[in-house]
């Protein structure tokens, strides 16, 4: 059963497991688009493997286009957060696993976290990737802030708090996230 379709894949269910198919672009030449579909899966499917936080669990791949993962079962983040901003905290606890582990999300919007049962699971890593860069960290969280910015206006500054609880103290991430916010409001001078 179809689930989902974005720009790079399709998303379907087949029994307990979730497949993501990486669909081909006609606009790009078969040999250039064949070879970045076999990298971007094989990139997404070790990343899969590593995963320090609750999310779905790498099965299977062909290596090519396809990536067979554990079903995650819950509800979507953007579905519940306004009602519970303090879910936040549990964001910040698991991006902070993740950034500890160099992985970035890169994708961070609450579309892309499922509460299952009482923790936040992280799905979608399709953009992901691994980088001990704290600009990379800081921008992570600013994609974060900006999805709470758009989809949670109600509760953004209270769930904003609550996120940084849960990430924890890190002055070196926080001041380059500083730095982060200060071009995004500097760009809307122009």
């Amino acid at each position: 059963m179809k689930l989902a379709q974005g720009a790079e894949a399709v998303i379907s269910k087949e029994g307990d497991t979730i497949v993501k198919d990486r669909i081909a672009k006609s606009y790009r030449h078969p040999e250039l688009d064949a070879r970045l579909r076999s990298l971007r899966t094989k990139k997404e499917a070790k990343l899969l493997k590593s995963l320090p936080v609750l999310g779905p669990k790498m099965l299977d791949t062909d290596d090519k286009e396809r990536i067979v993962m554990s079903f995650v079962d819950g509800v979507p983040l953007r579905d519940c957060l306004d009602g519970k901003p303090a879910l936040a905290r549990d964001v910040g606890v698991g991006l902070r696993k993740l950034h500890d582990k160099h992985i970035i999300h890169g994708d961070l919007t609450t579309s892309n976290m499922i509460l299952s049962g009482k923790e936040i699971a992280f799905i979608d890593f399709g953009l992901s990737f691994h980088s001990r860069r704290i600009e990379d960290k800081a921008v992570d969280i600013h994609l974060f802030k900006q999805a709470l910015a758009s989809s949670h206006w109600r509760v953004e500054k209270e769930a904003f708090e609550m996120f940084w609880k849960g990430y924890g103290k890190d002055d070196s991430v926080r001041e380059r996230f500083a730095v982060v916010e200060s071009r995004g409001r500097n760009k809307e001078k122009y």
